[in-house]
C-alpha cells in the first residue's frame, strides 16, 4: 500500500502540466513572453508564470527580449501548461527540444524566479529555478550586476 501511495505521489507531480501546445514563434513579446503559431493556423500568446522579466534592458545587462528572441524566434517549440490568465493568455513552460527556455532566462540573469507562483511548479523545477537564480546572483550575470536589481521591475 505505501509503495502504491508513493508511485502515485511521484506520477502525479510529473504530471504538472495538463496541456500542451506546438507551434512556431513568430513573435518575442518581451523576456518572459511569445506568441507561437500552431498548425490550426492559430495565434496564442504564452506568458511565463514562474519567472518576472526585465522589460527593458539597463545598459549593463543584455536585453532577456533579445536573449530569449535569439534562442527561439522562428523555430517550434512545445509550451507546458495547465493555466490561463484572465485574458485567455497560456502560462507555461517553454520548451526548445526539451530545454527549458525559463529557466534559461534565469541561468542568464535575466529574470528572477517568481516565488509568489513557485508553488504551481513541481518540486524538481522550484529546486532548478531557486539554483539558477542563487547561481546567477552569486556570479553577478545579468540583472544581478545592479546594486538593486528590484528596481528594474516594470510590470
Amino acid at each position: 500500500m505505501r509503495i502504491a501511495l508513493a508511485a502515485l505521489l511521484v506520477l502525479a507531480q510529473s504530471i504538472a502540466f495538463a496541456d500542451t501546445l506546438t507551434g512556431r514563434v513568430v513573435r518575442v513579446t518581451d523576456g518572459d513572453t511569445i506568441v507561437v503559431l500552431d498548425s490550426a493556423i492559430t495565434k496564442t500568446r504564452s506568458d511565463s508564470r514562474a519567472l518576472i522579466c526585465l522589460k527593458e534592458a539597463k545598459p549593463t545587462a543584455r536585453n532577456p527580449r533579445q536573449h530569449l528572441s535569439d534562442a527561439v524566434a522562428g523555430k517550434f517549440v512545445v509550451v507546458e501548461y495547465d493555466k490561463r490568465d484572465r485574458y485567455e493568455r497560456i502560462l507555461g513552460k517553454v520548451l526548445l527540444s526539451d530545454q527549458d527556455m525559463n529557466l534559461e532566462q534565469v541561468r542568464a540573469g535575466l529574470a528572477w524566479h517568481y516565488n509568489k507562483y513557485e508553488r504551481e511548479q513541481s518540486s524538481t523545477d522550484r529546486v532548478k529555478y531557486s539554483d539558477a537564480e542563487r547561481e546567477a546572483r552569486a556570479v553577478k550575470r545579468g540583472l544581478w550586476l545592479d546594486a538593486n536589481p528590484s528596481n528594474q521591475i516594470q510590470y
